[in-house]
C-alpha cells in the first residue's frame, strides 16, 4: 500500500512511519513543513533519521496549505492526518490563529483534495482534549465539551471529517489519543520538561496539586493501534479511543521519574490546571474490538525509555 503521513517529522508521526515500514508491502510518504514554532527543527530532523535510510520512505518538506495535491496524492491508498499545532496552554490569545489555520483549514483542504482521488481510508488523529472534564471511563459516545481552544480546533477537524464522510462517502476514521508519551515526546509536554529540567538541575513547575490523573499511552502502543487501522475492517465512519495500559496521578509519575533519574526532583506548585480536565480515563473496548488493540507497556517501563532517549537527545545537542 502507498500511505501518506502528514506531520511525519513529529513525535507520533515519525514513530508511525517507522511502524508502517515494518510491513514490506508498504511505501510511505511523509510530509512536514517544520513549522517555525513549537518543537525545534533539529529535534524534528532527528526524529526522521531512521526513516531516511529506507528506500520505501519518501520525505516531502512542504506546506499542506500550498502543496500540489495532484503530485502528493497520486496513487495514495491511505492517509494518516497527524499534522497540526498541538498544545493546550498556548492555544489562547493571538496564537489561536495558528491553531485555526493548521488544525481546521489545513484539514478542510486535505479533505477536499481527497475527493478527486480513490482514497481507501482517511484516518484522522484527534485527542482526548475534545472530551473536556468527564467522570469515570469515557466512551466514544460521551458528549465532547472541550475546555481549551486547542480542543475546539481538533473537534472542528472531527466535524469536518464527518461532513465529508456523510455527504461524500470519504472513508474516514477518527482516533482520539490519550496523553501519549515516550521517546521523542515534544519538548512542551510535561514528562519531557520534567526530565530535561532535572537533567539540568532546574526547578520543575507543577500546575495544580499533582493529584490530577491521566490515561497515559506509551508511544509504541499508540502507533500499533494507529497502524492497525490501515488493515482493520469495519472502521470507516467510526470514532475510536486510544488509551494506555494504566492511569496514574501526576504525583505518582514524579515518584517514578525520581527513581528513574536517581535524584530528587525540585518541584514548585503553582497556578491551576487551566483549560485541562482534572482526570482522563479512556474506555478502549472499541479499540480492542475493532483494532485488536492491546497496550503492553507499563508506565514505569515507558518513563525509563523516555529518560534514556532524552539523555541521548541533549547529549547530542
Amino acid at each position: 500500500m502507498k500511505i501518506l503521513v502528514t506531520g511525519a517529522a513529529g513525535f507520533i508521526g515519525s514513530h508511525l512511519c517507522e511502524r508502517l515500514l515494518q510491513n514490506p508491502q508498504n511505501e510511505v510518504i511523509g510530509i512536514d513543513v517544520f513549522l517555525p514554532y513549537g518543537t525545534s527543527r533539529w529535534i524534528r530532523e532527528r526524529n526522521l533519521q531512521n526513516l531516511l535510510h529506507s528506500s520505501r520512505f519518501t520525505f516531502v518538506e512542504d506546506d499542506l496549505l500550498h502543496v500540489n495535491w495532484n503530485t502528493l496524492l497520486e496513487g495514495v491508498d491511505i492517509i494518516y492526518h497527524l499534522a497540526g499545532v498541538p498544545g493546550v496552554r498556548s492555544s489562547w490569545g493571538q496564537d489561536f490563529t495558528l491553531y485555526v489555520t493548521n488544525n481546521i483549514i489545513v484539514t478542510q483542504r486535505l479533505l477536499e483534495a481527497c475527493l478527486t482521488f480513490p482514497i481507501k481510508k482517511f484516518i484522522y488523529t484527534s485527542t482526548s482534549s475534545v472530551y473536556g472534564q468527564k467522570d469515570g471511563k469515557v466512551t466514544e459516545t460521551s458528549e465532547p465539551t472541550p475546555l481549551s481552544p486547542y480542543g475546539v480546533t481538533k473537534l472542528s477537524g472531527e466535524h469536518l471529517c464527518r461532513v465529508f464522510y456523510q455527504n461524500d462517502g470519504l472513508p474516514v476514521t477518527i482516533l482520539r489519543l490519550f496523553t501519549v508519551y515516550g521517546p521523542r515526546q515534544r519538548p512542551d509536554m510535561a514528562f519531557h520538561k520534567f526530565i530535561k529540567r532535572t537533567l539540568t538541575n532546574e526547578t520543575i513547575e507543577i500546575y495544580g496539586d499533582g493529584q490530577q490523573t491521566r490515561d497515559f499511552t506509551f508511544i509504541s502502543d499508540c502507533v500499533n493501534a494507529i497502524a492497525s487501522a490501515s488493515t482493520s475492517e469495519n472502521i470507516v465512519g467510526e470514532t475510536i479511543n486510544i488509551g494506555g495500559k494504566e492511569r496514574a496521578s501526576l504525583l505518582t509519575c514524579l515518584s517514578i521519574l525520581e527513581e528513574g533519574l536517581g535524584q530528587k526532583l525540585k518541584c514548585i506548585y503553582t497556578g491551576s490546571t487551566y483549560g485541562e480536565p482534572l482526570h482522563t480515563w479512556a474506555d478502549i473496548t472499541k479499540a480492542q474490538k475493532l483494532l485488536n488493540y492491546d497496550p503492553q507497556v507499563t508506565l514505569k517501563e515507558g518513563l525509563l525509555k523516555e529518560i534514556e532517549d532524552l539523555k541521548d537527545l541533549y547529549k547530542e545537542k
